[in-house]
């Protein structure tokens, strides 16, 4: 790797590595809750909506008390949609109520609400698609995010992100990418290329500092 490569590497964790995680309120460990509010934000973070709106949703369903999937599972339909309209997610609020309920469902029954049980189980991307909501879109973000507790998974950029290495004249490789930072910064870098992707404003900061 370049001098160049790991110049632009530190100003993306500088300017834009905070995980989506992290701007949510979660503190990502390999536990049973904050895994499944992972999980629960891969799948607001998929939709057409932007990602400011996901977060806050994501945040307001947390602060109304379903931060697990025993909670999400007993809130009524309504619950769900007030606490997604206060973070703004109301264009998919009600279809998105349903499928987070459905979810939560599944989760209980098939993992005893613990998505570590997922991991042991076999195929995490197929099962992931398994769970209401959760297409190719979210199963990328939430491996993107968890793959600094599920290091299996590392190094994981999905195309998103390695749209946004291109765009600020990183190599489109995973493999590369993974030398640039250490290993515990690879969600950090992962979310930042995901910004860049998605706001050439964004990336043009990140550009001109490296």
């Amino acid at each position: 790797m370049s001098d160049k490569d790991r110049s632009v590497a530190r100003a993306l964790l500088d300017q834009q590595g905070t995980t989506f995680a992290a701007e949510a309120g979660i503190k990502l460990r390999d536990t049973p809750g904050p895994l499944y509010q992972l999980l629960v934000l891969a799948h607001l973070l998929s939709a057409r909506i932007g990602s400011g709106i996901a977060v806050a949703a994501a945040r307001a369903l947390f602060d109304a008390g379903m931060r697990d999937p025993r909670r999400m599972a007993e809130a009524t339909w309504q619950q769900r949609v007030d606490a997604l309209g206060e973070g703004g997610y109301r264009r998919y609020d009600e279809r998105t109520s349903s499928q987070l309920g459905e979810a939560a469902e599944l989760v209980n029954r098939e993992y005893g609400g613990d998505l570590r049980r997922m991991r042991e189980a076999g195929d995490v991307k197929k099962l992931l698609r398994g769970v209401k909501g959760i297409g190719p879109a979210g199963v990328n973000i939430f491996l993107r995010e968890v793959q600094g507790v599920w290091p299996e998974f590392a190094p994981y950029f999905d195309g998103k992100a390695l749209d946004g290495a291109e765009r600020v004249g990183l190599p489109r490789s995973a493999r590369s990418l993974e030398g640039l930072v250490a290993e515990r910064d690879l969600p950090r870098l992962a979310a930042a290329l995901v910004r860049v992707a998605l706001h050439a404003d964004a990336a043009r900061e990140v550009r001109a500092a490296a």
